[in-house]
């Protein structure tokens, strides 16, 4: 069988391309028509379901047996969701700004690019904002796998009542920029958490550079491209995004660097088939009170996921933890593990049940 021609080859893809754009209009206008049902059913709250997002994403990998790499089809289809969905109900999701952030990049994989974005100052503040109704989701950083829990996400969530409706993992690399990379660097700009995860190699590289901790790691990129002698280290992104000019690649000194975002909004979230629940639990001041609070995960064959302990906010010397267990709270195991803990300890908040990140 003779091999096909250039030009035949590129017939087939465009015939290709037309019956798929077929298709994915097909697919828009049943989303238009379940935005109609739930209108007429007055079912309004629940346009976006987190939990079947996560079926549907899982089943595109589990049967994906071409070329492309899983994570490569569920992008794909992620885009073609959050397209579907926005015609059901635009949505609004608050990050960590400015425009360039890790935070931002986190959101737009959960979501999609067919969200509304709206960039916050602090992780405070995407608390506000989702709680005042200003956005219907935000995303917050909580682990790096390099640097633990992050702080001011555990206050937030102590001293909130937000729901966490699911998770998104980023692999962080680092670089390092500047407006003009042949002045000499005597200034370095980023969040403390990257100045914390490239400490080595900038002690290697630039050890009379003054490191200075800023909100975010765009900020840093924004604010040395009007400024001489100063470089950010910053993402891919913000690189191109604030025109500024690479002076070392993937500075990191951890490969591998992961950070895992929290989605956070006001409902909870049916169980996916696959999900986690997260919850904050202050214990007893007294001998085994640890021992305690763990024993009814054990005797219900829970797996603890994280166990992280955290000051308690303006309380001196006292602690919560922090916990992450497999399963959804609406299981029966699960709803009989989290009363035992409720009666051996002094406070337990279910922050919530969500489904377990996709990719």
């Amino acid at each position: 069988m003779a091999k096909k021609t250039l030009d035949e080859l590129r017939a087939e893809i465009d015939a290709l391309d037309k019956k798929i754009q077929s298709l994915v209009g097909a697919r828009a206008e049943l989303a238009s028509a379940v935005a109609e049902v739930k209108k007429a059913t007055k079912d309004q709250s629940v346009f976006y379901r987190p939990e079947r997002e996560a079926q549907v994403l899982r089943a595109i990998i589990a049967r994906n047996d071409n070329l492309l790499k899983d994570k490569d089809m569920a992008h794909i289809f992620r885009e073609i969701m959050s397209a579907c969905l926005a015609l059901e109900q635009p949505l609004n999701v608050a990050y960590l700004g400015p425009e360039g952030t890790f935070t931002q990049e986190a959101a737009l994989k959960h979501f999609g690019h067919a969200v509304s974005t709206l960039d916050c100052g602090s992780i405070d503040e995407i608390f506000h904002q989702v709680e005042k109704g200003n956005a219907h989701y935000g995303v917050v950083p909580i682990e790096n796998s390099s640097n633990g829990v992050i702080g001011g996400t555990v206050d937030m969530l102590y001293s909130q009542d937000l729901k966490i409706c699911g998770e998104v993992e980023i692999s962080i690399q680092h670089q390092l920029m500047m407006a003009d990379q042949s002045q000499e660097i005597k200034e370095i700009y980023a969040h403390q958490q990257a100045l914390d995860q490239c400490q080595r190699w900038l002690s290697n590289h630039y050890p009379n550079a003054e490191l200075k901790p800023v909100a975010s790691n765009a900020l840093a990129a924004r604010l040395v491209k009007d400024e001489p002698h100063a470089a950010a280290i910053a993402s891919e992104a913000a690189l191109s995004l604030y025109g500024l000019e690479r002076v070392a690649k993937n500075i990191e000194d951890k490969t591998g660097n992961v950070t895992r975002f929290l989605v956070l909004g006001k409902e909870e979230v049916a169980p996916s088939g696959k999900d986690k629940t997260s919850i904050l639990v202050v214990t007893k001041h007294e001998s085994g009170a640890l021992l305690d609070l763990l024993a009814p995960f054990k005797e219900q064959d829970i797996n603890i996921l994280q166990l992280a302990r955290h000051p308690i906010p303006g309380v001196k010397w006292e602690y919560l933890f922090l916990i992450d267990i497999e399963g959804h709270q609406q299981e029966a195991h699960v709803q009989t593990a989290l009363e035992q803990v409720s009666e051996r300890v002094l406070k337990v908040d279910i922050l919530g049940s969500y489904p377990v990140a996709v990719l």
